[in-house]
């Protein structure tokens, strides 16, 4: 009987130490697992997010509707467009809100590019000289292509043939250089 007390005792006191030693290691910042981020119902929409909230929720809608939309008869490029279409919707409706009419607060540009309403990168590029229409960041990541150049939709239609149809295989863009005028990238003409 003392022997089994023993035992016990002891199996108890190096457990307890292995726990010490676990908790001093988690409290010098390594983590034993990492958990992913919770998302809580609780987020706090700052001031204005009523008057912006029902136009994100329509092209959320569509967003989903072209996703689940089918893809029979389509090649596989031309299956994303409509998803890269409604993405660059998105964006340039923020854009133009914080930007261009300065509609929405700094708090609430912040939070849509923090709740992925917008695309942070492609914003970014939108503020550059020469990339004022930019349809997608594809088309000027050079290594995509087969001869490290840009898409032949960031080409001006000056500079093509004439009677020359040109849409991006990446996006489905007609054309986004920024001298080609004010006009949509993803209308037809």
């Amino acid at each position: 009987h003392e022997d089994g007390v023993d035992f016990v005792r002891r199996a108890c006191r190096r457990a307890h130490r292995r726990n010490l030693c676990e908790r001093e290691r988690v409290g010098r910042g390594a983590r034993r697992y990492d958990m992913p981020k919770v998302r809580t119902s609780r987020t706090k929409f700052p001031k204005g997010w009523e008057e912006i909230e029902p136009t994100l929720n329509e092209l959320e809608q569509k967003l989903r509707d072209a996703q689940n939309e089918s893809h029979e008869g389509k090649r596989k490029c031309e299956s994303v467009w409509p998803i890269f279409q409604i993405t660059h919707q998105r964006s340039r409706y923020i854009y133009d809100l914080y930007y261009k009419r300065k509609a929405i607060s700094k708090e609430l540009y912040e939070f849509c590019l923090k709740e992925k309403y917008a695309d942070r990168h492609l914003i970014a590029k939108w503020k550059k000289p020469g990339y004022e229409r930019l349809c997608c960041l594809r088309c000027i990541q050079t290594a995509d292509s087969n001869f490290q150049t840009t898409c032949i939709c960031r080409v001006p239609k000056s500079q093509l043939p004439p009677g020359q149809a040109v849409q991006c295989v990446n996006c489905g863009c007609r054309g986004c250089a920024s001298c080609d005028g004010n006009m949509d990238p993803f209308d037809e003409e």
